[in-house]
């Protein structure tokens, strides 16, 4: 951690009662902050084998998923951000279900159209942090939540939870479908055309969760040929989405650029999740977001 570039979080770990130091043999906790460099960390470790803790700084550890099965504890920023994603998400689905994206650049007055979330059929794919604050976020909607996960526990407020195997059962009913699981192998190109194909027509995708998530092309051939009413995505594949992209110009879409969390709201909420673990190093309990090696997240 370069204390110089990131203050907030040498001051977070301070406050908890750590010691933030150069690298040396007696170091056996690490914050590591650089996501896109996986094979530093991975020296890094191979260098210092006494290392006991590392700290990652997103939700998705799908960049680390070959070093997450080392015999060291993970800890992820999992659950951290989930109000402002599950905020962001809300807001792109409202937008897209009140045909937002086509409003902001017609220059004429157009047609009256609008889709309510209001008792509407709302499947969330994925079951963390994220899911559980959309579930409240939609509570005042009256809307009817299924959502799909990888593991058995029912989620408080959703109408049913299922496993990931009922997935192709359940996007048929769904008005809106939200994207707010981990990128794993299993999730990897997880929604092609096949999967569109099984929505309604007049269903919406809002992917927060991570690019790779959906066959790109497979998506613009929807929207164009009219498969799904519309898509909203904070994150895309290829990231960031070049300019002249064909998915800029699909129909009823928005893209925002990776900003359902900003770099305020990250520093403010992962600082957090560094004193928590912080903690936990020092007493050997109360770990937060720990990754499982075997799930991927």
């Amino acid at each position: 951690m370069e204390p110089k570039v990131f203050p907030e979080y040498l001051a977070a770990a301070e406050s908890a009662g750590a010691e933030v130091v150069p690298m040396g043999p007696t170091v056996k906790g690490l914050i590591w902050l650089d996501y896109s460099k996986p094979q530093d960390l991975e020296k890094m470790l191979d260098e210092n084998p006494q290392i006991e803790w590392v700290q990652l700084p997103f939700a998705g550890v799908d960049a680390f998923s070959e070093i997450i099965k080392r015999p060291v504890r993970f800890t992820s920023a999992k659950g951290s951000y989930r109000e402002p994603v599950a905020e962001h998400a809300l807001a792109l689905s409202l937008a897209l279900m009140r045909i937002i994206p086509e409003r902001v650049r017609t220059k004429t007055w157009g047609r009256q159209f609008a889709d309510s979330l209001y008792d509407g059929n709302v499947l969330i794919f994925g079951g963390g942090g994220i899911t559980e604050e959309l579930i409240k976020l939609l509570t005042p909607f009256r809307s009817k939540i299924t959502v799909v996960r990888n593991q058995k526990k029912e989620l408080a407020g959703a109408f049913q939870t299922v496993p990931f195997g009922e997935l192709d059962s359940q996007l048929g009913d769904a008005d809106l479908v939200i994207l707010a699981a981990a990128l794993t192998p299993q999730t990897t190109h997880l929604f092609d055309s096949k999967k569109f194909d099984l929505m309604k027509q007049t269903a919406y995708l809002v992917n927060v969760a991570r690019g790779p998530m959906i066959v790109t092309d497979d998506l613009i051939s929807a929207l164009a040929d009219g498969s799904i009413a519309g898509a909203a995505l904070d994150v895309t594949d290829p990231e960031p989405l070049p300019d002249g992209h064909p998915l800029w110009s699909a129909p009823n879409i928005i893209i925002t650029p990776h900003s359902a969390d900003t770099r305020v709201q990250v520093v403010r909420l992962f600082s957090h999740r560094i004193q928590e673990n912080v903690r936990a190093f020092a007493t050997g309990s109360g770990w937060v977001g720990q990754v499982d090696p075997n799930l991927g997240y």
